[in-house]
């Protein structure tokens, strides 16, 4: 496969789900110590891969759940953030100014928090309450925050007695980091192919639903925009047909990722529109992704993971084709702003 590193890969995500055990027993402390309500907090994209998780406990538990932008939450308040709440906060880096503003923020009201990082030391991984710590990088951290953030929706919901396979879906998720390779490995040629057919399109209209949202608003936003400075519009799926329609004619693309949750006729909806318009709509349909031995409610939770691999071989093909490395910035971070 282009630029990937399997050993790295497999490593890191490996070490993501083996966090399971310290999560669980950071939860359990939390709910046995009174806590009332969860916040999945963060700055940027990687506050887009909490949501999944969010939405998991929003529509399959009654533990109150929020999703709070971080520089928002800065500058409104909530009153529902105090010495009950539980703070959960992905950070890659660990130096996001933004980031550390709202933990300290969260620390200030009495929240607990929880950070999640690639690197330890690190303001947002010393000042947090507990602190999980997982290297990895930006080609390997979607499926990991995706990943760690899950584990802890499914442990609320196990010690409040709402799930009754936690055991189950726990085993099946540590089956993934070889099995993510192999999916990897199916999807290299198509890859190289959808690559070649996007290289020189400047204008993207991606859509998804449930658990594919997010993943169709990081990669518009996060990767397209930022990594390629390609523009894109983002829209979920249910929004498709109150505006962004109008937009759809010969010559536009739209890609729609559709996974595998009960959302899943909302993306189709907008497959079977779109075709009719434009020549270029590109599917990414998590079920045509192979995963032996993984059940198919533990395939319904992990549908942004599936597109999230499947994504970064795409990127990966992607920078080289356009002769544009991911890494490379005008703004972010290069200045002060």
């Amino acid at each position: 496969m282009l630029n990937f590193d399997e050993e790295r890969f497999v490593r890191i995500q490996t070490g993501a789900l083996a966090a399971a055990e310290d999560l669980d027993a950071i939860v359990t402390k939390c709910l046995d110590g009174g806590a009332e309500n969860l916040f999945f907090l963060g700055a940027g994209g990687v506050m887009l891969l909490t949501e999944p998780a969010q939405r998991l406990l929003q529509v399959r538990s009654t533990f109150p759940v929020h999703y709070e932008k971080g520089a928002e939450l800065v500058e409104t308040d909530s009153v529902h953030l105090g010495p009950t709440s539980i703070v959960v906060m992905p950070s890659l880096s660990g130096t996001t100014k933004e980031a550390v503003a709202a933990l300290e923020f969260a620390k200030a009201k009495g929240a607990t928090v929880i950070t999640l990082t690639g690197h330890a030391d690190t303001p947002i991984a010393r000042q947090a309450d507990y602190n999980v710590t997982n290297f990895a990088e930006d080609d390997t951290s979607s499926e990991m925050f995706y990943l760690q953030t899950l584990l802890v929706a499914l442990s609320v919901m196990r010690h409040r007695g709402e799930l009754d396979d936690y055991e189950e879906t726990v085993a099946e998720l540590r089956l993934l980091p070889q099995l993510l390779v192999e999916v990897k490995q199916a999807f290299e040629p198509r890859a190289q192919a959808l690559a070649e057919k996007l290289k020189d399109e400047t204008y993207h209209i991606i859509t998804g639903a449930g658990s594919t949202w997010p993943e169709a608003y990081y990669y518009g936003m996060c990767i397209l925009e930022e990594m390629q400075w390609i523009r894109t519009r983002p829209v979920h799926a249910s929004d498709f047909f109150h505006g962004t329609l109008e937009l759809v004619e010969p010559g536009v693309s739209v890609l729609v990722l559709t996974g595998e949750d009960q959302t899943r006729p909302l993306s189709q909806r907008v497959e079977q529109f779109a075709p009719r318009f434009t020549d270029k709509v590109e599917v990414l349909d998590t079920a045509d992704l192979s995963l032996p031995g993984v059940s198919a409610s533990t395939r319904a939770l992990i549908s942004p993971v599936l597109l999230a691999t499947v994504f970064e071989r795409l990127s990966a093909h992607l920078e080289v084709l356009r002769d544009h490395p991911l890494t490379t910035r005008r703004y972010y971070k290069q200045l002060e702003y």
